[in-house]
């Protein structure tokens, strides 16, 4: 399509295609600010006051995303402090796990990690966002800043970019990390996406590209086998998170999808390995906490002091960048999902 052949059947692109501020009326969600973004039947919203993270991400009015049972809500006094951060830990889409922390909370040296870290409820400042057309091509871009600082200590700047074209159905998420201090520092990062109900279902399947799919614990040991298939919820199941050595190809990325074929739907991930040589799956079929999380990562499931003594803790030096990419593709249809499974086998 050309866009003057769109624009005669539309006299506003917002018919197809918009970025829309929002902002939260009530419950714990309350003040929370975000953007709306619709590209034609694919529409997901991004939290402005979380770290520039995806709550909602859904195609053709099917929901594809997993939110907790505490639901959407805003940044919370407990949100930092120790286990209480699960009081607030809504999953959505997406959401960032860092700087300093990605796993459970811990203490060193005096100085306290909160669970899953501190960027995830950290709100962006610099932001802006804009839908414009590019010869034929209508992008839809929206973009912030988070910093993560302390007097006398770190000062890590996140800035995130959401690209997607209309007419697509692609998001595209760059990152770029710099470090403005005058230290090294240690840099923790982990992206937890988020598959729930309806997309996600019984025989709902992951397939991703891996040499080895080990257990993190006695709670996932003996489960391996069924890493890629999703089952019945069960009541209080614990959570299964599962190691995979996924196999990068020649570009340097990693792809794997979600497929639900009943629906079929899917959704293809594919990022950037260079700077997250870690994935872990988390797997939950507990009733209510039914999801599948797909985590890309610069540092291991088992978390910062685990690194610490292993000597291995990731670290950004001062003044320099690390760029990630992530690329979520909608599988729409039978040749799409099966083109897709192919390729990642």
């Amino acid at each position: 399509m050309t866009n003057q052949s769109v624009l005669k059947k539309v006299g506003s692109m917002q018919q197809l295609a918009f970025i829309r501020p929002v902002e939260y009326l009530e419950g714990r969600s309350r003040g929370m600010a975000g953007f709306d973004v619709k590209n034609g039947p694919l529409e997901f919203r991004v939290l402005a006051d979380k770290c520039m993270d995806i709550g909602s991400f859904s195609y053709k009015g099917i929901n594809m995303n997993f939110l907790s049972k505490p639901g959407l809500q805003g940044r919370n006094h407990y949100d930092t402090n120790g286990q209480e951060a699960l009081r607030s830990i809504m999953g959505g889409f997406f959401f960032t796990a860092g700087l300093e922390n990605i796993c459970a909370p811990c203490t060193q040296d005096g100085k306290d990690y909160p669970m899953h870290g501190r960027i995830r409820t950290t709100p962006a400042e610099m932001q802006s966002h804009d839908c414009f057309w590019e010869k034929d091509e209508y992008h839809l871009r929206v973009s912030g800043e988070m910093r993560e600082a302390e007097l006398f200590g770190e000062n890590l700047v996140l800035r995130r970019r959401y690209e997607t074209v209309y007419g697509t159905r692609t998001v595209t998420m760059t990152d770029e990390i710099e470090n403005q201090s005058f230290r090294s520092e240690p840099l923790m990062l982990l992206y937890h996406i988020n598959m729930g109900y309806p997309f996600l279902d019984e025989g709902t399947r992951l397939y991703i590209p891996t040499r080895s799919v080990v257990p993190r614990d006695q709670d996932a040991a003996g489960h391996e086998d069924l890493f890629d298939v999703m089952e019945a919820p069960k009541d209080n199941e614990p959570e299964y998170v599962f190691i995979h050595d996924a196999v990068t190809s020649p570009d340097g990325m990693v792809r794997l999808a979600v497929v639900n074929e009943k629906l079929q739907l899917g959704l293809s991930l594919e990022y950037s390995a260079e700077n997250l040589p870690y994935f872990m799956e988390w797997k939950s079929i507990a009733s209510g906490d039914y999801v599948i999380g797909l985590e890309p990562s610069n540092s291991s499931v088992y978390g910062r002091p685990y690194h610490c003594e292993q000597g291995s803790l990731h670290r950004i030096e001062p003044f320099r960048k690390e760029k990630n990419i992530l690329r979520f593709t909608v599988l729409d249809g039978k040749e799409e999902i099966e083109k897709a499974v192919s390729e990642i086998r």
